[in-house]
Formats: structure tokens, sequence, C-alpha cells
């Protein structure tokens, strides 16, 4: 199968979408199918040879965050070129009524259209403003996939309809096998939280709040913080005592991030909202990190409701102090935990998750099916008033 991916933020940006489709796109590679993705990029140049640079990004607030998309005149332009020359039998877009390439996708698609829902939103102005707007991209959808229960309703709250439910999938193996870095001393123990450190959702000042504690019962800590925002900020916010313990690796790449959680004892996720899934938790689990993660019902389900993973009380910054110097002054409550997750991350494994994805995509695409519109384009072309000789021309005259 010929397969177009649409993916509505940067490729250049560290995320839970962006990492999906480009793992789904390898994935779908591995098992035979021809795949082309299309993102907006910073650096076109640097983008593997199959993504198509979506256009020029523009800052958006969306979903409790500032993402990077693209929109405009030349992104139509973009996405018109890109669903021409894919030619393809499978049209999958992410985010489907993102203010962004996705969008403008569902108008511009012909033949088989799938649609993918990660965000979760309890509220959502935008989608609730663009009610019918996103009711009009959503008519020529035929297969509907939600990464999770929490993007399952969304859908049904804000656009109707259902969805089956395909969780978002990690390369277990990839991350099992990688290096870890050299810079992070073994015999020293250690905790990384990763994500963009001005997006308070990701939780990062509870974090800060809670080293101190941390630090009082474990002081040679070493903490790692991966992602984009401004460092000097956050060296700011850092609590007196506390910087000596605390390592910026800034924005990371997808092999450095699998490193990064590979070379760690705890991986720490003290989001406070905002979670449909949670992708990074099952990558810490497939590096065999122990991870410890805020009691979001997202994260509650990835982590079988404690069983697979430590739950402290989000947004508590003391349950989460207990519960850090607890998995660091225990090795085998932390092998107890890996052990468990790694049973768990199984069911996320792209070499599984992939062929849920196919099993949509044949759900919904009929061999022929594209040649048949086309010839049926051509002949509505053919008999339209304007070009049908026994009609005459827009003047009257023949």
């Amino acid at each position: 199968m010929k397969v177009g991916l649409v993916c509505p933020y940067a490729w250049d940006v560290p995320g839970g979408v962006r990492s999906h489709v480009a793992d789904l796109a390898l994935a779908l590679g591995d098992h035979g199918h021809q795949v082309s993705v299309l993102a907006p990029s910073d650096d076109p140049s640097s983008l593997p040879s199959w993504v198509v640079d979506g256009g020029r990004l523009f800052s958006v607030p969306y979903n409790g965050s500032v993402a990077r998309m693209s929109f405009g005149v030349r992104a139509m332009r973009r996405v018109r070129g890109f669903v021409r020359d894919g030619d393809f039998d499978i049209l999958h877009i992410h985010e489907p009524v993102a203010p962004s390439l996705s969008i403008i996708a569902c108008w511009v698609a012909r033949g088989p259209l799938v649609a993918t829902w990660h965000s979760s939103q309890d509220r959502s102005r935008a989608l609730s403003a663009g009610y019918h707007l996103a009711q009009t991209a959503m008519e020529k959808v035929r297969g509907r996939i939600a990464v999770s229960e929490e993007a399952r309703r969304t859908l049904v709250a804000h656009i109707g309809g259902d969805a089956v439910l395909i969780p978002n999938g990690v390369r277990v193996a990839a991350f099992a096998s990688t290096g870890r870095l050299a810079s992070v001393d073994p015999q020293r123990p250690s905790a990384l939280f990763l994500g963009r450190m001005d997006e308070s959702r990701k939780g990062l000042d509870v974090l800060w709040e809670a080293l101190p504690a941390v630090l009082d019962q474990v002081p040679d800590l070493q903490v790692l913080v991966a992602g984009p925002g401004d460092i000097d900020e956050q060296r700011g916010r850092l609590p007196h005592g506390t910087a000596d313990n605390v390592r910026f690796l800034g924005t990371v790449s997808d092999e450095d991030k699998a490193r990064a959680l590979r070379s760690v004892d705890v991986y720490v996720a003290p989001h406070i909202g905002g979670e449909s899934f949670g992708i990074v938790l099952a990558e810490a689990m497939a590096a065999q990190a122990a991870v410890l993660a805020s009691d979001l019902p997202a994260f509650r389900r990835v982590l079988e409701d404690g069983r697979s993973g430590r739950l402290f009380a989000s947004g508590d910054a003391a349950s989460l102090a207990a519960g850090l110097v607890d998995l660091l002054a225990k090795p085998d409550l932390r092998a107890q935990y890996v052990a468990a997750a790694d049973r768990r991350v199984r069911a996320f494994d792209w070499d599984r998750v992939v062929e849920d994805v196919i099993a949509v995509y044949d759900s919904v695409h009929t061999p022929g099916e594209k040649v048949a519109e086309d010839l049926r384009g051509q002949l509505v072309g053919r008999l339209s008033p304007r070009s049908d000789p026994g009609r005459g021309d827009s003047n009257g005259t023949t």
C-alpha cells in the first residue's frame, strides 16, 4: 500500500504526536508499505528522505501549550501537492482538527481517509467554536482511531461518532538495546525529567519543589532535565542549594533521548494534566528505567494502576519526594517495577500495534477504488455545463 501520513506539528520539535508518526512510518515500512510523511519544519534540509516539508511554522496556542504548526495559503498548496503527487491508497491524518496541515488535508483529500486522535481536552474553546467546521472536515473520514480512552472521549464529546482504540507504540527493542550517556555516573543515583520545560502542565515546578526533600535523603542524586525551553530561566527557579545536582541537556535527538532513559535509575513524570496517554512512560519502560508518575487517569492506565510503575498524587511535591526517595533507596523495588514494566510494554510494541493500524487501513480501502474515483472525476469534468458543447459556454454561445 502507498500510505501518506500527515503530522500537524513541527518535525524539528520533540513531541508525542511527532514521535508516533515517525515510528508508525518506520513500522509500516518494515511491513513492506511505501510511506511518505507531510510535516512542517524549520530546517527542511535536515528532513529524512521520506518526509515532505509542510511549510513555514507559526506558534499556535493549542491543547494547553504553544504548538509549532503550519497554515495559510502556502500550507494549502503544500497539502494539495502532497496529496496529488503521492497518489496514496490511504491518507492517514493525525490530530485531524488541529489548525494546521491536518484539517487542510481533511478538506482536500480524496479516497480512503483515516484519522487518529491523540489529545485529551476536557474543554476546548477551539473545538467548540469550530464545531461545524470540524464536522465538515470529518465527513470524509472512514476510519477513526484514538490512542487512549481519554482521546476517544474528546472525539465523542466535541465531534461525535466513535473510534477504535489503538495505543501509542514504542520501538521496544530499540530502547532496550541502546547505549548509555557517558556523562552520567553509573555509581551515583539518577533521575530524569523529559518534556517542555516552560509548559506548566508538564509539572517541572512540582519536581523543583520536591527536590530539597529528596536531596536531604539522597545528597549525591543526579537529576537530568531534557527538553526544549529556557534553561537560564529554569536555573533561576531551582531551590537554593540544588543547582549542583541538576544538569540540563536541552533539546535532545531521539537517539539521545533513548540513551538518557537507559542511563538513569528513575524516570519522573510530574505532569499535572492534559495527558491522554503518556508515550514517554512507555519509552521509559522499554528502556528499563523505573517509572515514577503522577496519578493522572491516562498514566494510571499505562502503569496498570501502579503495578508497572510507582504513582504519586498529582501536583503534590511531598508525595513525589517520598516516592522518589523510596525508589532510589530500594534497588529491589526498582527491579520489581522494571520487570513488571517489561511485560506491560509489550502491549505497546510497534510490531504489535502496527498490525492493528493496518487492519483499519484494510477495512476502509477497496483495491481499485481510487482509480474509479479518478475516472468519475474525469467524467464529471467532461459533462459539466462549461465543457458540454451542447450547452454552450458561459456566454451562451456554441
